[in-house]
């Protein structure tokens, strides 16, 4: 019982990797649309855009983290 209850918590767990990889898309959207109607902006809005990828990466390997956890102890 106690084994079957560390699967479904590391399963559930694993839904914030859902969030990051939806993140990334969004981040990826959202670049692409404002350097179409301003490509002068390109430059200023990469840096933007790798803090995006770095915080929606974060939340991912965090949940993935806590799957780990919950299996593993």
């Amino acid at each position: 019982m106690l084994a079957a209850a560390k699967y479904i918590g590391a399963g559930l767990a694993c839904s914030g990797l859902i969030g990051a990889g939806a993140g990334n898309r969004f981040n990826l959207l959202c670049i692409n649309r404002i350097t179409a109607r301003n490509p002068q902006l390109r430059g200023q809005l990469f840096g933007y855009a790798i803090l995006g990828f770095a915080l929606a990466e974060a939340t991912g390997l965090f949940s993935l983290m806590i799957a780990f956890l919950l299996l593993y102890s």
